[in-house]
């Protein structure tokens, strides 16, 4: 398929500041890197001294439908740099504000690992909210700027993951990122999910289950 004709364009942001000590992540990111109509941001790698260049990130934004925050799960939040880009990128009258809508329309979701398994992301658990409960901001950050807000892709239970279940998640963030590319993810289903790889073929239009 010719780039020209992506239903939809694909920018992933992603943060991890000991990215060569990640097992996990080095497997998910070698997947997806050089996708057809994604794009591969490592903003670790192209700001280490934190100098956000806001009309690159800005223009970056503007050319894409879909906005991936790829992270691990820090302190219930993101590595510092993606707050920094938030600061600087989403200025207001560009992406919020009575003239802001230059992200109006497009999706925005996160990709995260994170070392507690699943049963501890919940009400009960031993973490007392789930993964979607902790980024409430920004989903709200996300309403603000007119975007829709999808639920997570999660890798829970990273520290002790066996290489099968790495792959086997990698191969599934691949198949998320071409079937949102080409405009068969099906928006009601993802909504409605706890994280969009806790059923894909369901959140995949033409994939569903009977």
């Amino acid at each position: 398929m010719d780039s020209t004709t992506f239903e939809n364009r694909i920018l992933v942001l992603f943060a991890h500041p000991a990215f060569q000590k990640s097992r996990v992540n080095k497997v998910l990111v070698e997947k997806v890197r050089g996708v057809p109509g994604v794009t591969f941001h490592d903003l670790y790698e192209a700001y280490p001294e934190f100098d956000i260049d806001i009309q690159i990130e800005q223009n970056l934004l503007t050319n894409h439908d879909v906005v991936v925050l790829h992270h691990p799960f820090f302190w219930y939040s993101t590595p510092a740099i993606l707050k920094e880009w938030q600061d600087l990128v989403l200025q207001h009258g560009w992406a919020y504000g009575s003239t802001g809508n230059a992200l109006r329309g497009k999706i925005l979701f996160n990709v995260v690992t994170t070392g507690g398994r699943e049963e501890a992301y919940r009400d009960e658990g031993y973490n007392r909210f789930t993964i979607r409960g902790f980024l409430a901001p920004l989903d709200q950050t996300a309403r603000l700027c007119g975007m829709q807000f999808l639920p997570p892709f999660v890798a829970h239970g990273t520290h002790h993951m066996p290489l099968e279940e790495m792959e086997a998640h990698a191969a599934d963030y691949r198949r998320l990122l071409e079937a949102i590319r080409d405009g068969r993810l099906d928006l009601d289903s993802a909504r409605s999910a706890s994280r969009l790889n806790s059923d894909l073929d369901r959140v995949i239009n033409g994939q569903g289950r009977s």
